[in-house]
């Protein structure tokens, strides 16, 4: 009788509501990305010659953001699973929100805890003064990028666990492919937006430009709250979703020879919470581990240094004219990997057409593999510079596409193989790891394009800061191959984690 139910509400006209919250996870995808990069796309021509910064000191800004990201996100996975999805949705954002606003506010506070009246004073300072100045603003950079960081890293575990509620396995792939196309897509927006409103304010006397550009776009996310508030309920008590759409939704939960004790047990083992500790015990939580320590440092990298790459090396401003195209083309060639979430499903169907069985784990695998692979055109990018600036932009936005189609798969294999209780959790472990990752090569970016800058150091016939970026660009192209091969050694096949 359970069976010949499912089938009728299968049979109904299926609403399609899942996709209006997957446009959600989108928007807030989107924003939460435009967030970090006002600082890129504001430091280098608007930040630093009011506060003297160097590399380094940008550096460590984006360093320690990686490591606060890091250290939340292993926070924000349980939090998000203990307060719930909507309000912890609702916390991470309204918080990250906040501390972008208030990167605005770190002009004022550098002037006035050095006694200074106006900004003319921090552009006229030189020596003791300037150094001074940069170490003061860096601080009070550091606090509003700790509040944004702490934010910031609920929105991934949140969004993931929504996906896990809203979609079925073969679907969740290609689901988080197109929300998480929204840090393509607010990178994209980004240098279209940030630098002319920068330019826009300063040329009207609001403080140096860049301070309303913070605020503008951090005020997006209050906005997205509001329709989060009134949108969001969970699929099983969401009046906009119907009997046919949550037969579809929850298809993986029932087979039709499924006993009533098998499905019970199903939904035990999906309701079973894993004790935080006894997560690391488990070889799927170490491959997730080192998928993303591995690789997600390599995005954070483009998606912070190349504004600056493409003024040092090339000596074009990102707020106008080819600079801004060539942010703009790189982001856009970004968003192909919509369809690399989708190519899993791809395989399954293909095998199934053949009467053969592929799990998803495997397919994703697969799938990750070739992803894997483009990334390595990285260490052509710089050699080709000379030959055009578009062309290491344009291989960057291949590595960049290919990075989103790996990052999509790694977060629903965490669906395939952990109950959904536990789904926030394992994948604020995994943004831990990449925010460590992330860390560590750009602090470790800002030191070495210093060093190569001040000693004139050569690498591969290159010379000072491009010599710098090479050796980046070879550690970006191989970091996928790498965390393949030891997420495969680590669960070479699917085994689901049963804790009923």
């Amino acid at each position: 009788m359970a069976t010949t139910t499912k089938l009728a509400e299968a049979n109904q006209k299926m609403t399609s509501f899942r996709w209006i919250i997957c446009m959600l996870l989108f928007f807030a995808t989107t924003v939460n990305y435009m967030d970090r990069q006002v600082l890129s796309l504001t430091w280098k021509e608007f930040i630093s010659p009011e506060f003297h910064w160097t590399d380094a000191n940008y550096g460590l800004i984006t360093g320690v953001f990686s490591i606060v990201y890091a250290v939340a996100n292993l926070l924000a996975g349980r939090f998000v699973d203990w307060m719930g999805t909507k309000k912890g949705y609702l916390w991470a954002i309204g918080v990250w929100s906040a501390g972008a606003c208030l990167h605005a506010a770190c002009g004022w506070a550098t002037e006035h805890t050095l006694g200074l009246h106006t900004s003319a004073d921090l552009l006229d300072a030189a020596g003791t003064t300037a150094a001074t100045i940069a170490t003061v603003s860096v601080y009070y950079f550091l606090a509003a990028r700790t509040i944004l960081a702490l934010g910031e890293a609920g929105n991934f575990p949140a969004a993931i666990k929504v996906t896990a509620e809203y979609f079925p396995k073969r679907d969740r792939a290609y689901a988080t492919s197109i929300f998480n196309a929204g840090s393509a897509i607010g990178a994209l927006i980004a240098p279209f937006t940030i630098g002319p409103l920068a330019k826009f304010f300063q040329s009207i006397g609001w403080g140096n430009g860049w301070e309303m550009a913070f605020i503008v776009i951090g005020g997006l996310g209050f906005v997205w709250m509001g329709f989060w508030i009134f949108l969001y309920k969970e699929p099983a008590s969401n009046p906009r979703v119907n009997k046919a759409e949550l037969a579809y939704i929850e298809q993986d939960n029932t087979t039709p020879d499924e006993t009533a004790t098998e499905k019970a047990e199903i939904e035990d083992s999906e309701t079973a919470t894993i004790p935080f500790f006894k997560c690391f015990k488990y070889p799927q939580t170490w491959a997730v581990f080192f998928g993303k320590f591995l690789t997600d440092g390599v995005w954070w990298f483009f998606l912070f240094w190349t504004p600056a790459y493409i003024t040092d090396v090339f000596k074009l401003s990102t707020s106008e004219g080819e600079g801004m195209l060539m942010i703009f083309v790189l982001y856009l060639i970004t968003m192909l990997s919509i369809y690399g979430g989708k190519l899993p499903a791809i395989f399954i169907d293909n095998a199934a057409k053949r009467g053969l069985r592929v799990d998803p784990y495997s397919a994703r695998m697969k799938a990750m593999f070739i992803f894997a692979l483009f990334p390595i055109l990285a260490l052509l990018a710089q050699p080709l510079s000379g030959v055009s600036p578009w062309l290491p932009i344009i291989i960057i936005g291949i590595a960049g596409a290919a990075h989103q189609s790996w990052s999509a798969n790694i977060y629903s294999v965490v669906g395939d193989m952990f109950p959904k209780s536990t789904i926030a959790t394992i994948i604020g472990i995994g943004g831990m790891a990449g925010g460590i990752g992330s860390s560590l090569i750009n602090y470790g970016s800002g030191i070495l394009f210093d060093y190569a800058d001040q000693v004139q150091m050569s690498f591969m016939s290159f010379t000072g800061k491009p010599a710098g970026y090479f050796i980046v660009f070879c550690i970006c192209g191989l970091a996928y191959l790498v965390g393949w091969c030891i997420m495969k050694l680590l669960v070479p096949r699917y085994k689901k984690i049963d804790v009923a």
